[in-house]
């Protein structure tokens, strides 16, 4: 859900490939170590963040034993290096802000190698800070209009009970948004009451997007994206970025 963009949703849809699965299941099994080490323990039930990435991984199809490797090296018993989450934030094309997640056992590397990428396409990787205030932490629940048996303001409303923070119409999808600490909370009651979920993430959202009409323009930034997300240690990329319609249907 790299910014919970049209352009994200599209490239979502398209056919993985196997090399592609091959890179989810090694950011998925990341994220469920980093899970372990940060959120409580190895047990699901008692810590949300490993629950929700091993449910991401298993929407994947990612194998069980990945996933019990994956939580044994965040408990200790498999042996593994220390992996370190870090926030990178900078600039691509038309000063289009980029959230980066990273997930990395060589910070230098990681570094050296982003900021290439950033450079090479007319971007550049930013200080602490120069984008972050830009976004919010948010959890953002998906909900499939052709597939939800009530209207939006009934789903507004079961929405609100539950804590959440605002519901919003984005095309083929309701967007429940909530804080992350009652995500799981929400998720989970929207499930018990048949609710069917599309998707369902804790994000980085921007508080204000900002539209790219000209198409040119639109690749390079799209075509930035991509190489960041194809990076080993890049877990998700968030920008800023709305692309009209019809300049999407014409890069998909």
């Amino acid at each position: 859900m790299s910014g919970h963009s049209k352009w994200a949703n599209i490239k979502h849809k398209k056919a993985r490939s196997d090399e592609k699965k091959g890179k989810e299941f090694t950011k998925i099994a990341k994220e469920i170590t980093i899970a372990v080490r940060t959120g409580g323990g190895g047990d699901p039930e008692a810590n949300s963040k490993l629950k929700l990435a091993v449910q991401k991984a298993k929407a994947i199809n990612m194998p069980n034993d990945n996933i019990s490797r994956a939580i044994k090296k965040g408990t200790g018993d498999a042996g593994s290096d220390m992996i370190e989450e870090i926030l990178y934030e900078g600039y691509a094309p038309a000063g289009i802000a980029v959230m980066l997640e990273i997930a990395t056992d060589n910070r230098n590397r990681t570094a050296s190698e982003v900021r290439h990428l950033f450079s090479k396409h007319n971007g550049n990787l930013g200080e602490t800070g120069c984008v972050s205030w830009m976004f919010s932490r948010s959890g953002v629940i998906s909900i499939n209009k052709e597939e939800l048996n009530m209207d939006e303001e009934e789903l507004m409303l079961k929405a609100l009970e539950l804590g959440a923070d605002d519901v919003r119409d984005e095309d083929d999808v309701f967007d429940i948004i909530t804080s992350p600490d009652i995500f799981m909370e929400v998720k989970e009651a929207i499930e018990k009451d048949n609710i069917p979920i599309e998707d369902a993430d804790i994000v980085m959202l921007p508080e204000n997007t900002v539209e790219i009409n000209e198409e040119d323009t639109a690749a390079k930034i799209i075509k930035l994206i991509d190489l960041l997300e194809d990076h080993d240690d890049v877990q998700n990329v968030y920008t800023n970025m709305s692309i009209p319609d019809e300049i999407v249907e014409k890069l998909s």
